[in-house]
């Protein structure tokens, strides 16, 4: 008798362990790691042969990873603002880092208007933060975040002043996370689990961007004679990067919060180390090919999503959606993405033909009209990529897209990663059939110039 009651205690205790486990999976916290400007081969998990990233490199590990993700836009700015609010750069209006001065001279008070326009996407869409504020989680905004303050995008706690306090273009104190330790967030998490409260942590340190200013200790590991030593700082702020990001694994850990929280990770954009100076090669950040918008995409969720590598190819337009749908949040009509979480629980393939990008340039010479900077669009279907160029204006940068290809570029990206050879001529069906799905996707109303394209 004694035994059939331990037994059924036992089997409700469990039970009730069980029901625990089941509610907290319905609402775990959420963790988006964003990298800024780091090339997507360049971590241990990746195969890079000389940068070590243990921390990133483990939690690939006990991740599903995409090799081959992609944000639709190269550029941190509009890259983020998608990540806040799950549309495309020519749909939330954010095509580019600032206001063109070409127009409107620098801290003048056209140039502030400007500015104050371009947050103001952030109150014509329901932000992630304020979309899980709505289901009673607290959010945390660190590193990254051009939007003026951090209240401003719905978060409820923050590092990020904004703008037009001093130096608040792009981050202000946010920029500290991480280069100058950890400590904010460690309050955030502690304070957050005290509450028993779920959390949104948006960690988007500026980190391995430049300045490429790295502790001794890690620019020692990577300095030889043969190899410049642009290259070994660069190499040793993605190591910097990669320890944070253990710091930051370490204090969701030390709080009991690792086994109820989605991890998200991601690049803002891509990036190529020049070797002659602290500066991004060709063919890299601010461009669309596979060096500026190709990034890992991770999402880890103990005990939910399996481990393991995924072979489909993946957007950063899905991240906002699969984290809205793990938190049971409202999901806002006509987004773009796809809620990855049924495949990636169940592992079953995703059913999707293409993904799709855009270019502009980094000043944006109107606000209300994104075509005046429109600079390529490109689609990947399998192992093809095509890209479009256009003539929008770039005003500064202008080095970094010689646009001297007008045809179409179409990219073998299985055969050729480099993107080495233009196989547009010899493939003529294929890109006129890529450029027609382009066509039927770009979400501004003037399409006119998308229908016919000759190699």
């Amino acid at each position: 008798m004694k035994f059939r009651f331990c037994f059924l205690l036992t089997g409700l205790l469990a039970c009730s362990i069980f029901s625990e486990t089941q509610a907290k999976a319905g609402q775990p916290n959420i963790v988006l790691i964003i990298s800024d400007d780091q090339a997507w081969t360049d971590y241990g998990f990746m195969g890079h042969p000389t940068i070590k990233t243990p921390n990133l490199d483990q939690l690939a590990k006990e991740s599903a990873v995409f090799r081959r993700g992609y944000v639709p836009t190269a550029l941190c700015r509009p890259s983020l603002a998608t990540l806040m609010t799950g549309h495309y750069a020519s749909v939330h209006g954010v095509t580019g880092n600032d206001p063109s001065p070409k127009y409107a001279e620098r801290n003048s008070e056209l140039y502030n208007q400007r500015r104050a326009q371009l947050i103001s996407y952030l109150d014509r869409f329901e932000t992630v933060p304020k979309l899980l504020g709505d289901q009673g989680y607290l959010s945390h905004q660190s590193g990254k975040f051009w939007e003026g303050s951090f209240a401003n995008g719905g978060f409820t706690n923050g590092m990020t002043r904004g703008f037009p306090k001093p130096g608040g273009r792009h981050g202000d104190d946010g920029l500290k996370i991480g280069r100058d330790g950890m400590e904010p967030i460690a309050e955030f998490v502690e304070d957050a689990a005290a509450k028993k409260k779920p959390f949104f942590l948006w960690y988007a340190p500026f980190l391995p961007h430049t300045p490429h200013n790295p502790p001794k200790r890690l620019l020692e590991k990577y300095q030889r004679p043969d190899r410049p030593v642009t290259v070994a700082k660069y190499y040793a702020m993605c190591d910097w990067f990669d320890e944070t990001c253990g710091q930051l694994l370490d204090i969701l850990d030390q709080n009991d919060q690792r086994e109820n929280t989605l991890i998200v990770y991601v690049t803002d954009n891509g990036w190529i180390q020049n070797p002659e100076r602290n500066g991004y090669a060709p063919r890299s950040k601010q461009t669309p090919y596979e060096g500026g918008v190709r990034t890992p995409i991770m999402y880890s969720w103990p005990g939910v999503i399996p481990p393991g590598e995924r072979s489909e190819v993946v957007s950063s337009i899905d991240i906002v959606p699969t984290m809205l749908a793990a938190a049971d949040a409202k999901m806002p009509a006509n987004l773009p993405g796809l809620n990855l979480l049924p495949e990636l629980k169940s592992e079953d393939p995703i059913e999707r033909e293409r993904i799709f990008g855009e270019s502009f340039a980094h000043d944006i010479a109107d606000i209300e009209d994104p075509e005046k900077t429109l600079l390529f669009r490109w689609v990947i279907e399998g192992k093809w990529k095509l890209l479009l160029t256009y003539d929008g204006e770039v005003n500064r940068y202008a080095s970094t897209h010689p646009r001297d290809e007008k045809r179409p570029q179409l990219f073998d990206l299985l055969a050729d990663p480099e993107e080495s050879t233009n196989q547009a001529a010899a493939n003529p069906v294929v890109v006129a059939r890529l450029a027609k799905e382009i066509a039927q996707w770009y979400p501004v109303k003037s399409r006119k110039t998308l229908t016919t394209f000759e190699p």
